[in-house]
């Protein structure tokens, strides 16, 4: 019999592995944070689960999400991109990738950016005893925070909500539901 899961994961096995081995697990690792916060800009206004289908197509046309890379890349670069199935095509998101790969290095330049990131939340995860999917909220004063200071920073597709899915699933915020059986493990802290 398969574990109870947080509701929102379907039986999707790559949702599934997502839920049971990445979201809500606390990341303090520059390059796997700065893949995540691309993967939720790209997300906005799809599901997630097609982020995740992409995601592995993403790794390569971005060789691993490799910042210089992504920094360096041309408008010819971009346009060809942009015909690329295997990604989102959407202009606004291929190029804001690339400005938000200028705005990293930026970041990294002046700070320590795992914990930059980790600041908004005080630097350990805020840990929800959320029963139900309802009792969580779609964004938080921490993520509003981190929105303002990513924008000022130049990033862009980093909205409060963006920011919170961003949180979630890097585990600054652990938002398992209480049934949930990764729940007894991250709730800790």
């Amino acid at each position: 019999m398969d574990p109870v899961r947080c509701s929102w994961c379907s039986d999707d096995p790559l949702y599934q592995r997502y839920h049971d081995e990445e979201w809500g697990v606390p990341c303090r690792d520059a390059d796997s944070l700065f893949e995540m916060l691309m993967l939720e800009g790209f997300q906005a206004g799809l599901s997630w689960i097609t982020v995740l289908r992409k995601r592995e197509h993403y790794r390569q046309v971005y060789r691993g999400f490799d910042i210089d890379f992504m920094a360096n890349q041309t408008d010819d670069e971009l346009q060809a991109l942009l015909q690329d199935p295997g990604i989102i095509r959407n202009r606004l998101k291929v190029y804001g990738a690339r400005r938000n790969a200028r705005a990293w290095q930026r970041l990294c330049a002046e700070h320590d950016p795992v914990e930059w990131l980790w600041q908004f939340v005080g630097g350990q995860p805020l840990i929800r005893h959320a029963a139900t999917l309802g009792e969580i909220p779609a964004q938080t004063d921490q993520a509003r925070a981190m929105c303002k200071a990513l924008q000022k920073a130049d990033f862009t597709f980093v909205g409060p909500t963006i920011c919170y899915a961003f949180m979630q699933a890097t585990g600054m915020a652990m938002d398992h539901t209480t049934d949930c059986h990764r729940y007894p493990a991250l709730a800790v802290g």
